[in-house]
């Protein structure tokens, strides 16, 4: 690089930081290109490389109907494993901890974390089995049942807008493919 071609950059660099941008510049609407990456990001990717797969079609759907539990529980503070837990208490009885890790597939120091957690809100509580003074149940509280009751009538109605697209036929068919799906599942571990 020649002596002149160095001055004329650094002049020109000196220029550019010297110059403050107009207020025209920092407020204009974005140059098309910057408008053209930004459609590129919204746009949908085309994933027809995974349509054969229904792990993928699955999880999808799991992502949305995850944001509708999230919506509806929220103000109760609920976490999925925590209403899942309510309502399996709420339905069986003499459910110990190894059952409910079993069910959720939670390995037992985190199901014993999120247990302890809901013995600190009050929702359920440990008790010696009156059978075998070795094992413990969990059961509801009385703030436990009433969390339950709410919840289990709240669920029954918010995945509706959600799942409009399907007939109560195919919603049905849906949860028994996929009950039959997490059933081999089960058998197979």
């Amino acid at each position: 690089m020649s002596a002149g071609a160095g001055r004329a950059s650094s002049r020109t660099a000196a220029t550019a930081r010297a110059r403050a941008p107009s207020i025209a510049e920092t407020t204009a609407p974005a140059a098309p290109r910057d408008t053209a990456r930004k459609t590129a990001s919204r746009r949908e990717l085309d994933d027809s490389a995974l349509a054969h797969l229904v792990g993928y079609a699955a999880s999808r759907a799991a992502l949305e109907l995850r944001k509708v539990f999230a919506r509806h529980m929220e103000p109760f503070d609920l976490r999925i494993a925590d209403f899942t837990i309510l309502m399996l208490v709420a339905t069986n009885g003499d459910v110990n901890q190894k059952q409910l890790g079993d069910a959720l597939d939670i390995s037992p120091p985190n199901m014993a974390v999120t247990l302890d957690r809901m013995v600190e809100r009050g929702w359920v509580e440990r008790v010696r089995s009156t059978h075998d003074r070795r094992a413990q149940h969990v059961v509801l509280t009385a703030k436990g049942r009433a969390l339950a009751d709410r919840a289990r009538r709240i669920s029954t109605t918010m995945e509706e807008p959600a799942l409009a697209m399907l007939s109560a036929a195919e919603r049905a068919l849906l949860i028994e493919l996929l009950r039959k799906i997490a059933r081999r599942g089960d058998a197979a571990s």
